[in-house]
Formats: structure tokens, sequence, C-alpha cells
């Protein structure tokens, strides 16, 4: 996880959040402050969903080729084949 933001550099905001939140936060806060802990689980949240997008990037990335160059991948394998049967 990242580094928390010193507290001399956040920025003061208000938020609603919904009750089963807040008695979440409540109940998990440990010795922090509620702040701390939204900090915290916001953190969390953030890097999920930074990491659910690099996957997502990532398997659009390696995911089979469509159009004329599967086309031409199969061709390319049939004569590969098609050769190694000749030896």
């Amino acid at each position: 996880m990242r580094n928390a933001t010193p507290k001399s550099r956040r920025t003061t905001r208000s938020f609603s959040i919904d009750p089963d939140v807040h008695a979440y936060v409540v109940r998990t806060r440990g010795t922090a402050s509620a702040s701390e802990r939204v900090n915290q689980m916001l953190q969390k949240a953030i890097e999920r969903e930074s990491d659910e997008q690099l996957e997502t990037e990532a398997a659009r990335f390696f995911s089979a080729p469509r159009g004329k160059s599967r086309k031409e991948e199969r061709a390319f394998q049939k004569a590969t084949k098609r050769s190694l049967s000749r030896e």
C-alpha cells in the first residue's frame, strides 16, 4: 500500500456516507481516527481499482488477434505443419 499522506498535506472535505459504512469504519478503526481509517480504506480501494484496470488492459493486450491477422496466423500454422510433415 502507498505511504499515507502526511496530515499536514491533507485536505479537509465533507462527504456523506451510508450509515452502514459509518458503522463499519467505527467498528474497524482500532486506535486510528475515523478519518485515518477512511483514508486507509480509500487507498486500498484505489489500489484495487488500479489493479483491475491493469488486468483488463493486459487481457485486452494478450487476447487472441481478430480478423485478418488471425487468418494469417492460421495460414502460417498450416504451412508450418505441412513443412514439418515433409521432413
